[in-house]
């Protein structure tokens, strides 16, 4: 059973990360954006280049919600029974976001260099490849007041990376590399299809990810169904989840 110290402390541990996440951000996109200044690259395309990496975008979303649940806790939440369901899914989001990252980067990217703009600075790149990942998968077991979320909350955590991919796909033809001058520009190399392997090997890795992504985010919500403050209520199916909940906090006050 998890004490109010402990939400407040882990609450606290929240609102550190997120520093220290902003914190490898901003240090790493200043010298991205000093380099590319410095040798005459275009400095608009490095920038819209740099908030298009997967890890950026996860990272400045963890930050982002890791803040809000802090935030809550401290004004609204020393006396709830659950975190809110829209910061229960966020934090779902993020949390499948950033081990994701975590694991992608470590099995398939560490050592290779990425087209960012400039050379990774070594305290920001383990912050927001590795020590971000590893508190967000922590976040998952030990944060506190937990809420259960219903089944179909995988399809909205997923949705956000296959924008990406769409994305990222679409844009990348009619970028201009600013480091190599290369009339296209992805972040990462399994998704170029300019590379060896052609669009099959794009393809593949797609799939690969998007498996690891549906994984990922299935593990997520069971073990929030698991631990979740509503886990006794629908474990079947998690249907109305949200509504059960409601009517089991009235009865218990009618109750009292």
């Amino acid at each position: 059973m998890q004490t109010k110290a402990w939400a407040r402390t882990w609450s606290i541990m929240r609102l550190a990360m997120a520093a220290l996440i902003v914190a490898a951000i901003v240090a790493q996109l200043a010298a991205s954006l000093t380099t590319a200044a410095d040798l005459g690259r275009d400095v608009g395309t490095t920038f819209v280049n740099f908030f298009s990496f997967f890890t950026i975008l996860s990272n400045a979303l963890s930050a982002i919600v890791l803040t809000w649940a802090a935030l809550w806790f401290f004004t609204r939440g020393r006396h709830a029974v659950a975190e809110p369901p829209a910061l229960a899914l966020s934090l779902a989001c993020i949390t499948t976001y950033m081990v994701i990252t975590g694991i992608v980067y470590n099995a398939l990217l560490r050592g290779i260099e990425l087209p960012q703009g400039s050379e990774p600075i070594p305290w920001s790149n383990e912050i927001l490849h590795l020590i971000g990942p590893l508190f967000l998968l922590a976040d998952l077991f030990v944060g506190p007041l937990r809420r259960a979320l219903p089944w179909r909350a995988v399809w909205a955590v997923i949705a956000f990376p296959i924008l990406w991919v769409l994305y990222t796909m679409l844009r990348g033809p009619f970028v201009t590399n600013p480091v190599s001058g290369e009339q296209f520009w992805y972040p990462y190399p399994f998704l170029n299809p300019n590379n060896e392997g052609g669009w099959g090997s794009v393809v593949f890795w797609i799939v690969v990810i998007a498996l690891t992504f549906l994984v990922v985010a299935s593990l997520v919500v069971w073990w929030g169904r698991r631990v979740g403050a509503e886990r006794e209520l629908d474990h079947m199916t998690g249907d109305h989840v949200e509504a059960e909940w409601e009517e089991a906090r009235e009865a218990e006050a009618d109750d009292r």
